[in-house]
């Protein structure tokens, strides 16, 4: 089955108690690889399970026999819920959903920016789950760093008397509409201002002309994660979103080799 057979397929629906739901799709892993640890997607802001990334890494983990889930989080893609109502605590219980409820054993986080976050706090909060980490551009800590010192008077304005602002968005038709309980939200999940108690190994991917997220950002999650197992691969010409095919090639081949590593 081709990834865009599979992505044409209704995704599975994780119920929350909240009456809300989570849309995913899962790939068993093969017998052989019965026990070896699977493979989370996690997009980022205002993206979805249907990206790029997303499924190219599921057709390579179909080849590879490997398991593999994608989620989409509130507000995201075909989940329940609107983004202006979301938040990262929010996005980060979807992860400790599909981490407790669907996945199967320890799990390799894959990350993209936002997402790069969660799989943080999702290291953080279940060690036991998570075996490794693989970042694209992670960006923890952008509502606090990237985006407030990005804001003019007048959107600040907006933001106290409105309650949220919207952004235009090179990625999508559809403007980023950035709420204050967004960024109040994020400033109780900051992570770089101390050490993070993340032991797992870690492969963070960063493209040097990412105009969204720093590529020293990268840097500071080296610096503040406990593990001392911490690769970075720094691409002199890519961009924020690391989707060309050689940045696929580049991003499997990453994830292989963590995989082979970790047994």
């Amino acid at each position: 089955m081709s990834a865009d057979t599979s992505a044409a397929q209704s995704p599975r629906s994780l119920p929350r108690p909240d009456g809300t739901s989570i849309a995913y799709h899962k790939l068993e892993a093969s017998p052989q690889n019965a026990g070896a640890p699977g493979v989370i997607f996690i997009h980022g802001l205002m993206s979805d399970m249907e990206g790029g990334k997303a499924l190219h890494l599921e057709e390579h983990c179909r080849k590879t026999g490997r398991g593999f889930i994608r989620f989409d989080t509130y507000g995201h893609g075909k989940s329940s819920g609107r983004f202006p109502d979301g938040t990262i605590g929010r996005w980060r219980e979807d992860l400790l959903a599909i981490l407790d409820e669907v996945a199967d054993g320890p799990q390799v986080l894959v990350g993209s920016s936002m997402g790069g976050w969660l799989m943080l706090l999702g290291a953080i909060a279940r060690p036991d789950k998570v075996a490794g980490l693989v970042g694209i551009a992670p960006a923890p800590d952008f509502t606090e760093d990237l985006m407030l010192p990005s804001f003019t008077p007048e959107q600040m304005r907006q933001l106290e008397e409105r309650g949220r602002i919207e952004e235009p968005s090179e990625y999508s038709d559809e403007p980023y509409v950035i709420s204050k309980k967004l960024l109040d939200d994020g400033r109780s999940h900051l992570l770089l201002r101390g050490p993070m108690d993340i032991r797992c190994p870690v492969r963070l991917l960063h493209g040097m002309k990412d105009d969204s997220v720093p590529w020293e950002w990268s840097l500071k999650i080296q610096d503040k994660v406990a593990s001392d197992d911490v690769e970075i691969t720094f691409i002199k010409t890519g961009d924020h979103r690391l989707s060309e095919p050689a940045d696929l090639d580049r991003l499997t081949r990453t994830l292989d080799a963590l995989l082979e590593a970790l047994g």
